[in-house]
């Protein structure tokens, strides 16, 4: 890719195949338990939409606003955009998902948000997403190079990761080989990937995301 600008378009095609993945749910569905911890699928759905609608300015007005508790801002930000059913909620990530406003943050780290959040609903729901490979490979490159959003690279230093679909590889050391999106998804915390991740360093890894 020539430059990050042109991730917008990446960005856009994982919030509308998110959509598209939801749009037959029920509201006992929507209720579901995400990989997010304390935070239903609706939640997380409704979290994107906020992530989608706050430019810079609003981002910071909202921390100011809650003394800068940057927790209580996600909060009070995802309660905007949940209205009052799934289907609402629905609606109004359906409404921004070719929108180019964000927070303060690079876009590889939308892009990210995009699909590890998406992840997170799809998984608990028995959905399987469909993410291009080349674009996974992008973020699995993102997150092993950054700790700005999510740590992600303290939590792989030391350790060399190779995906088994895809060409990403990264780091020395003991091994943790898998899917570029299981590696993906242990890199940000989740450990509901792990047991698809083999290798020597795998147990290492796996203290660092329980601990």
């Amino acid at each position: 890719m020539s430059g990050r600008a042109d991730l917008w378009p990446l960005i856009h095609q994982e919030r509308a195949a998110l959509a598209d993945d939801l749009s037959e749910l029920t509201e006992e569905q929507w209720a579901t338990p995400s990989l997010c911890e304390g935070l239903t699928v609706r939640e997380v759905l409704a979290h994107l939409t906020s992530a989608a609608t706050l430019n810079g300015l609003r981002w910071l007005a909202g921390v100011v606003s809650c003394r800068f508790d940057f927790d209580a801002q996600v909060a009070m930000r995802l309660a905007e955009q949940m209205g009052t059913s799934g289907a609402e909620t629905l609606a109004r990530f359906r409404g921004v998902t070719r929108s180019t406003t964000s927070p303060p943050l690079p876009k590889p780290a939308i892009l990210g948000e995009a699909i590890v959040h998406g992840e997170d609903i799809r998984r608990p729901l028995g959905i399987v997403g469909a993410c291009p490979i080349a674009t996974l490979t992008l973020v699995a490159d993102y997150y092993r190079g950054s700790d700005q959003v999510v740590v992600a690279k303290s939590r792989v230093r030391g350790l060399r990761l190779q995906a088994t679909d895809g060409p990403f590889a990264s780091g020395t050391g003991p091994l943790v080989s898998g899917s570029t999106l299981a590696l993906v998804m242990a890199m940000t915390g989740r450990s509901a990937h792990l047991d698809e991740l083999t290798g020597g360093g795998v147990d290492i890894l796996r203290e660092r995301v329980n601990g």
